[in-house]
């Protein structure tokens, strides 16, 4: 079980609507619905009272209401006596998606480390949503990610401040033959193999939006998904297809001449921003904040 599902329940419990209780808890409906679903195939009864209007919990669910409450009370009791163990070790908390986390981060928390000091720095890793999701909760200080036009409404409130911090672009790129030709170059008459995200991705959808319209006189066939870019760069350099990935993750292997960047008529930056959200935990996370703004005007 997560503790996310019960403050969802919580939330349903309190709101008396699917859709009011999915908004306070900064996610689609269907997925709301689907996390109570697999809080009732949990517990192996069922909470809510879907053939009623208004909405309705069953007797198990009026019984579990409490019993949720007093679960996450204790929950945060814990997780409270325990950061307050270790006080006197202060610490910082990100989270970023995966690439960020190979390509961005180490170098620039590395320059950041003078003003940090003896900080115990914690990074966490999550696709776009999930890693959002777990900022929004409060599970961590900062929130590492790319942003574009359809970045998440959930980061446009008003206690989310953002600093962009770093620059990246989307590019073509395939394994070279012997003679450092792209195995799989651009040719009206042969269809392009592509490894790609996911489309309900970040990613993805921005490559779907932005990258695959970029290709439209060159005959494509996807070839394989994956939501990891480490994964789709392995794909790469094996010669199963070509794929579009942010410059940075394939910087050193196209340095080397192990992969060639194909031209693209549309050339899509990416910007990479740094999330906070007020109160901050402790003051040692607010001095961060502080100084990462400094470094970022």
């Amino acid at each position: 079980m997560e503790s996310k599902w019960l403050h969802d329940f919580v939330a349903l419990a309190e709101q008396g609507n699917f859709s009011k209780a999915a908004d306070v808890r900064f996610v689609t409906q269907p997925a709301f619905s689907r996390r109570i679903r697999s809080l009732e195939n949990w517990l192996g009864v069922p909470l809510v009272c879907r053939d009623r209007y208004p909405m309705a919990l069953t007797e198990a669910g009026e019984s579990f209401l409490e019993q949720a409450r007093l679960l996450l009370s204790q929950i945060y009791g814990i997780r409270d006596q325990l950061r307050q163990s270790q006080h006197e070790h202060s610490s910082v908390n990100f989270v970023a998606q995966p690439s960020l986390a190979v390509t961005f981060f180490p170098g620039w928390i590395h320059s950041l480390r003078p003003q940090l000091g003896n900080s115990l720095i914690r990074l966490n890793t999550g696709h776009y949503h999930d890693a959002i999701e777990q900022f929004m909760s409060g599970s961590v200080d900062f929130l590492l990610c790319f942003s574009g036009d359809d970045t998440s409404p959930m980061l446009n409130r008003p206690e989310v401040e953002r600093r962009v911090v770093g620059q990246d672009r989307l590019v073509l790129v395939s394994a070279v033959d012997d003679s450092g030709h792209p195995l799989h170059g651009l040719s009206a008459d042969t269809p392009l193999p592509l490894l790609l995200y996911p489309p309900t991705s970040f990613l993805g959808a921005l490559i779907q939006r932005k990258c695959l319209p970029a290709l439209s006189e060159q005959p494509c066939v996807p070839v394989c998904e994956n939501a990891l870019g480490e994964g789709l760069k392995a794909l790469v350099l094996q010669g199963d297809g070509a794929s579009i990935l942010p410059a940075s993750l394939v910087r050193e292997e196209l340095e080397q001449g192990r992969l060639v960047e194909l031209p693209l008529s549309a050339w899509v930056k990416l910007d990479i921003e740094l999330c906070c959200r007020q109160p901050f935990r402790s003051e040692q996370v607010a001095l961060c904040w502080q100084q990462i703004r400094q470094l970022a005007t």
